[in-house]
């Protein structure tokens, strides 16, 4: 099996396209150089981690589909993949479809990448989610927020990341939350929605022949802002019941079918309220906030490597394993903007040697942003935990070590 990942037919080493150089692509680069792969990483040029760890580089921007496509022919690359991002998944389908790799189709990257296409795939697929409107203008989604009810949801339809979402309170806010979702945009419209109340959970899987084969639900840890909620980690196993977990295997299916997805990693955020499920979005990428790496704990396999087993067109199949590994990741995060001015690296060094992963993203001296979405992160934080009250003890003590302008980020959470 080794052998067939490596070498193609007439005995050449495989090339894996990887779509994003950043701190959620390397892990997935790094995973296909243990594979013995020739890594071929896309991405506009830029300070990216994942540039470091890439055989060859191509500075492309990853939406430019025609570009990537020319690279990857040019290439002759067995498989394209990428990880935490939905930029890039739309040139994904474009590749895999014009060069007839195992993955996304075009129509499919389409509608799990345009919010809107997906809801009406949804509506059509008997999907359980929010009801919405498409609005083209301020006094349509004022419209549209007044019809479905405050408070209700203003998106953007064409990025990830939590990035160019407000949760509107009353009419006063829709204006402003309009604007913001289309300044980012490169589609003409945007997305108002229900706001479904209940428990947000994340649902990651991979499906295979058009069958969810793998799930994996988990329970997610959000930061709620004043106007919106942000992914600030994970944690398995989900806390649900055997009712609520068949009901969530259902809506996944279903929210595949509706997409068209095949030969791919999904993620997807759900709300449960009770025994309804509503499904909130799903993406053609295995999510990111350190999900893949909790999964390979929890489970007892690597998960990168099998995305990129899925990439290569090779057929997998998940060991079970008896007892699953309680773990959670949170995100290090900032609530200012500032700069690190000091690490106490001592402590960071003993907390490591307790098994625990202390990934930061930034050396002594660098800038950092105030947390406003998914990207604006610092680091990461993993560890095994039964409880998130367990987790947070160990957040803290890292928290302890990381300085912002001068005071500690557990000091700056706190005022």
């Amino acid at each position: 099996m080794q052998e067939e990942i490596r070498f193609d037919r007439q005995g050449n080493q495989k090339k894996i396209m990887i779509l994003g150089a950043g701190v959620y692509q390397v892990p997935l680069i790094k995973a296909a150089r243990r594979m013995g792969l020739y890594t071929i990483v896309v991405s506009i040029p830029g300070n990216y981690p994942g540039f470091l760890w890439a055989d060859r580089v191509y500075h492309i921007d990853t939406r430019n589909k025609e570009a990537v496509l020319e690279a990857a022919e040019k290439e002759n690359i067995s498989g394209i993949c990428t990880a935490g991002t939905d930029v890039a998944v739309f040139s994904l389908g474009y590749v895999c479809e014009q060069m007839g790799l195992s993955g996304l189709s075009s129509s499919s990257a389409a509608c799990v990448t345009e919010k809107g296409r997906m809801k009406d795939a949804f509506l059509k697929g008997h999907v359980s989610a929010a009801g919405y409107r498409k609005v083209f203008t301020p006094k349509e989604a004022l419209e549209a927020a007044g019809e479905i009810g405050f408070p209700a949801v203003v998106k953007r339809v064409d990025s990830s990341g939590s990035r160019g979402i407000t949760i509107v309170k009353d009419a006063q806010g829709v204006r402003s939350a309009f604007a913001y979702a289309k300044a980012g945009s490169r589609k003409d419209y945007v997305l108002v929605e229900e706001l479904l109340t209940g428990k947000e959970i994340g649902v990651d899987g991979m499906v295979q022949n058009g069958k969810v084969v793998f799930l994996a639900p988990h329970e997610k840890f959000l930061y709620h802002g004043e106007n919106v909620t942000i992914p600030a980690g994970h944690g398995f196993p989900l806390q649900a019941s055997e009712e609520q977990l068949a009901e969530i295997a259902g809506q996944m299916q279903l929210a595949v079918n509706a997409a068209g997805m095949d030969q791919c990693a999904f993620n997807a955020d759900v709300m449960l309220h009770g025994t309804k499920v509503s499904v909130i979005e799903i993406g053609g990428r295995v999510g990111a906030t350190c999900i893949p790496e909790l999964i390979s704990l929890h489970y007892g396999f690597d998960f990168y490597e099998t995305i990129i087993k899925s990439a290569l067109g090779i057929p997998w199949d998940f060991p079970e394993k008896r007892e699953k590994i309680p773990c959670m990741a949170k995100l290090l995060m900032s609530p200012l903007d500032g700069k690190i001015t000091f690490l106490d690296e001592k402590r960071l060094e003993e907390i490591r040697k307790r098994g625990i992963e202390v990934v930061l993203d930034y050396p002594l001296g660098h800038p950092v942003e105030k947390m406003q979405n998914g990207t604006t992160r610092i680091g990461h934080v993993i560890s095994r935990a039964a409880s998130e009250l367990e987790f947070d003890e160990i957040l803290k003590q890292v928290n302890r070590c990381i300085y912002i302008n001068n005071k500690s980020l557990e000091e700056l959470w706190r005022e």
